[in-house]
């Protein structure tokens, strides 16, 4: 889970999160000034401080840390419900690349979105659908369980994967491109429904018009680029 200056949502979540559902839990923390990477160490998690600005690499340093052949990705700021953790790891168990908790599958839906969001989720999940031949109703949501062998497969831990974001002068996340090059490989993917709760507390760290940007452009590029 990548942190930053979440210790509220913190001291909610990972009390809920049960022993026996993992084998491991790595906080990946951005130089929280909250307390949150000490309070992590006091209920046992293991912390990694992250030396490259940007929720990429958080994923691409901590990545050689993980112990397990699956990896369940979810933040802790209260959108991600702990209690779907099972649910994603029996789909794994079953033999998919990949699972998605969808904010949007059957009756889920979302308590913290707002139209602009909302719009932009469906939006680019029509896109990945229409462009790749995906068939996701989320194509977007970092909670979601996958093959751990998947980062490197799918040349995630590349900079070339993400040449948009340098247009626009930020650093994005790796889920849409995730989502596209699984379905641009027709790996085993699901869904299961879950709905997405409003944030505990913390400060919404989406950079809508930049992100916005270089995900659209990333995913124009996707139709060209890596086979």
């Amino acid at each position: 889970m990548p942190v930053l200056n979440e210790v509220d949502g913190l001291r909610v979540i990972l009390p809920r999160i049960q022993p026996d559902w993992v084998d491991q839990i790595l906080m990946v923390d951005g130089r929280s000034t909250d307390g949150s990477a000490e309070y992590a160490r006091e209920r046992g998690v293991e912390v990694y401080v992250q030396q490259r600005r940007g929720i990429r690499f958080a994923y691409i340093e901590a990545w050689p840390l993980i112990r397990s052949d699956f990896v369940i990705t979810f933040s802790p700021d209260g959108n991600c419900p702990v209690e779907a953790i099972p649910l994603l790891a029996e789909a794994l168990r079953r033999g998919d690349d990949m699972v998605i908790a969808s904010r949007y599958l059957g009756p889920a839906h979302s308590d913290d979105d707002d139209w602009l969001t909302g719009f932009g989720n469906w939006m680019f999940t029509t896109g990945i659908n229409t462009l790749h031949g995906g068939r996701y109703t989320d194509a977007m949501g970092i909670f979601r369980g996958y093959r751990t062998a998947l980062f490197r497969e799918l040349d995630l831990d590349k900079e070339d994967g993400y040449a948009p974001e340098k247009l626009l002068g930020t650093t994005i996340g790796i889920e849409p491109l995730l989502s596209i090059r699984c379905a641009k490989k027709r790996l085993r993917v699901s869904e299961i429904p879950v709905c997405e709760p409003a944030r505990i507390a913390g400060e919404r760290k989406l950079q809508i018009v930049r992100w916005g940007g270089s995900y659209a452009l990333q995913t124009l590029r996707e139709t060209y680029h890596w086979r």
